[in-house]
């Protein structure tokens, strides 16, 4: 076993959203086939600066050093996923700071707080900390607003919380239909295929109802 050594590393959090419905609808051979797609899908963004350090179940772990770089992932995996015919949605947080690395493992308050910030994030959503912001040296180049300071559960002082490029999100032209077809249940869907498409468009139409966020006071994840 090596020694500890503290290091400064930038953190990806991603999973899917309703992965858990989906596990249950279908059965564990098809949410592995679902989670085996979107690793690939992870794969295929990453960079020279980054790598995928931890994969479970539906959640992945990418690490990184360049914040604009980390920040490009998240958009780009966001984009692929979208555009991946009935697939669930995912949702993103990233943070940055100092952890303890041991025989390849990340150990610290860092990821806890990247882990708080990923359940606070909602489908198709990117949230980072100010931590995150600091890095980025030339700003102008990233499109993100502030949400304010969130408090998180067990963890001492409120986060700064910040939306990366909330108009990358494809805009969706809804039509009229019938209670079937929003449902999914078109004859040509797979079981699997209806369930995603289900629980994308309930995620859609809770983003349309739900206020964006709440007063500080009233978070606590």
């Amino acid at each position: 076993m090596n020694t500890p050594k503290e290091i400064h590393r930038i953190f990806l959090i991603a999973d899917l959203s309703g992965y858990t419905a989906l596990t249950e609808a279908h059965g564990n051979i098809s949410a592995a086939k679902v989670v085996s797609r979107y690793v690939e899908m992870v794969q295929e963004v990453l960079d020279k600066d980054a790598r995928l350090a931890e994969k479970v179940g539906d959640e992945v772990l990418i690490v990184g050093t360049n914040a604009v770089s980390i920040i490009q992932m998240a958009l780009n995996l966001c984009d692929k996923i979208e555009n991946e015919p009935n697939f669930p949605s995912v949702h993103v947080a990233i943070h940055a700071g100092s952890v303890l690395k041991q025989d390849g493992q990340f150990f610290g308050s860092t990821l806890n707080v990247a882990s708080r910030v990923a359940a606070y994030a909602r489908a198709c959503q990117i949230l980072c900390t100010g931590a995150v912001i600091e890095l980025i040296t030339n700003k102008d180049n990233i499109s993100y607003r502030q949400l304010g300071k969130v408090n998180l559960k067990n963890i001492i002082e409120p986060i700064s919380i910040f939306e990366i490029d909330p108009a990358h999100v494809r805009t969706i032209k809804l039509k009229p239909m019938s209670p079937i077809r929003f449902a999914g249940c078109s004859l040509n869907r797979t079981p699997l295929q209806r369930t995603c498409l289900i629980i994308t468009k309930i995620t859609f139409f809770a983003r349309l109802n739900v206020p964006k966020h709440l007063p500080v006071a009233q978070i606590n994840i």
